[in-house]
């Protein structure tokens, strides 16, 4: 997977809104803290827009994209949060010139619908982390949030371990072993939704990292055995499962739990298989490159990633 150029102070990035709105308040916090960390904002057209639970038209919210990849001005795009809405726009973009204008993409929720489109065999490498109107103005982003994202659309190192921040849980092995390949992934529902599309997820020999919030217990299991049907669980070198958040049943007493699903569905595959990745839509998580390679060690219960995701 192709490298995109490493942001430096003084580049200029494109706030854009490819799915739900924003307040405008919160954008306008957010620039001022990407400001401070070095940076130039330039917020686009579908930041101001509002369409039913849409950040504005699909050929607004798709322009946008497509216009910031060719904006030799612009080094970076972060989309400003989640919510729904992306997958109207693959057919949309004009991939021929996106491939060819290769850049910091950042976001994850309903932007798992673009990393999948961007990680394709042409396309390059894109991260999966937090969001300026979600996460640059909250009172947890200072520190772990802030110092990982910066990391890695910066440093042309590799990042190494992915460490959970301090009180996280731990990681753990679900299935023991050991498996080395390029990630790929993000929100299990986007995952879900894209497979019989031309945008489908491939995992064959690649670390498949998967997280989600707000699907109960149920629809947790419904889509992991989807995935596991269509063969992608089989397909993975190994599997790192982060934060499922919001998740409770209504009705615990009636219901598995998250873990005996994990048990039923994703252990008996036998793939290596780590749970509580910090990544996903806890209040702090790490930001991590998809298409970098990276180790899963079930043994010592650690991610690493071995490949910068810029030059």
């Amino acid at each position: 997977m192709r490298k995109v150029p490493a942001l430096r102070e003084g580049d200029t990035v494109a706030f854009i809104s490819p799915s739900s709105q924003s307040s405008m308040d919160s954008i306008e916090k957010a620039a001022k803290i990407t400001e401070d960390m070095g940076f130039k904002v330039k917020i686009t057209r579908s930041c101001y827009e509002s369409e039913g639970y849409h950040s504005g038209p699909d050929f607004v919210r798709a322009d946008d994209l497509n216009r910031m990849f060719m904006d030799p001005d612009v080094s970076g795009i972060f989309c400003v949060r989640g919510g729904d809405g992306a997958i109207r726009l693959p057919q949309r973009v004009d991939l021929d010139a996106v491939y060819r204008n290769p850049k910091v993409f950042l976001g994850y929720s309903d932007i798992t619908i673009l990393h999948l489109m961007l990680n394709r065999p042409r396309g390059f490498i894109t991260f999966h982390g937090p969001m300026p109107a979600s996460e640059f103005v909250r009172d947890s982003f200072p520190g772990y949030v802030r110092d990982s994202l910066l990391r890695a659309v910066t440093s042309t190192e590799p990042l190494g371990e992915i460490v959970p921040y301090e009180s996280a849980p731990p990681m753990e092995p679900l299935v023991p072993g050991t498996a080395e390949g390029e990630t790929i992934g993000g929100n299990l529902a986007l995952v879900c939704s894209l497979l019989g599309t031309p945008w489908e997820i491939d995992t064959r020999g690649k670390i498949l990292l998967l997280e989600d919030t707000n699907e109960p217990v149920y629809r947790i299991d419904r889509m992991l055995t989807q995935l596991r049907l269509a063969g992608k669980l089989d397909a993975a070198a190994g599997i790192v499962l982060g934060q499922f958040t919001n998740i409770q049943p209504r009705k615990p007493k009636d219901s598995f739990t998250l873990q005996e699903v994990l048990e039923a569905v994703v252990a008996p595959v036998g793939r290596p298989t780590l749970i509580n990745g910090c990544f996903g839509h806890d209040v702090k998580k790490a930001t991590i490159p998809l298409g970098v390679r990276a180790v899963l060690d079930g043994s010592r219960s650690t991610l690493t990633v071995i490949e910068a995701g810029v030059e």
